[in-house]
């Protein structure tokens, strides 16, 4: 995480990756992100707070609720997830939280894709792949509904593609070395080779 990028310090909370998912389709308030979330009213309107001073929110509409004034917010499109490559290691960190309390939730009947793969690729696959995985994400984005809007399915993606350096940096190869032993210090069966 740095100090120069309030933007990624906002990204940096599974919280606030899920509030901005779900204003992707339309304006929630506080109140009802805090309900989806099963938090505090406090705490959503606290994450709520920090993405909107980034420009990752934007007002969408205030209106009378409860003899009160409801301030509903919604995702402001095009937000900086797509290519930050100063924070690739802090996305990565939130995504992979978010992640694991999705596949908690997983439909054990819902087919679903998994893939991890580290290829080596000509460059005008990996531009064509990445292309489409970049449409896909938007296909999916675009077709997105309020929480709980009848007829829809939830679904859960979490996508980081990305070109990697030629050598393995030394710091990559004392973690692998590290998550190869699990906790324990017991090897860890690969998976390609079962």
């Amino acid at each position: 995480m740095t100090d120069a990028d309030p933007v990624l310090r906002a990204l940096a909370h599974p919280l606030r990756l899920r509030m901005l998912t779900l204003m992707w389709p339309g304006p929630m308030s506080a109140a009802e992100l805090a309900r989806e979330l099963g938090t505090s009213h406090a705490l959503a309107s606290r994450h709520l707070r920090q993405l909107d001073a980034v420009g990752l929110v934007e007002l969408a509409e205030e209106r009378t609720r409860r003899g009160g004034r409801e301030r509903r917010y919604r995702t402001v499109h095009g937000s900086p997830l797509s290519d930050r490559h100063d924070g690739a290691q802090m996305l990565a960190a939130t995504l992979t939280h978010t992640l694991k309390e999705r596949a908690v939730r997983r439909d054990p009947d819902g087919a679903g894709v998994t893939v991890d793969a580290e290829l080596w690729v000509p460059p005008e696959a990996w531009e064509a792949a990445r292309r489409r995985l970049a449409e896909v994400a938007a296909e999916l984005h675009d077709a997105a509904r309020p929480p709980r809007t009848p007829g829809t399915t939830p679904v859960g993606i979490s996508l980081m593609a990305f070109p990697l350096r030629g050598e393995p940096s030394a710091a990559a190869d004392a973690e692998r070395s590290r998550t190869a032993t699990g906790s324990t210090g017991d090897p860890v069966q690969d998976p390609t080779t079962s």
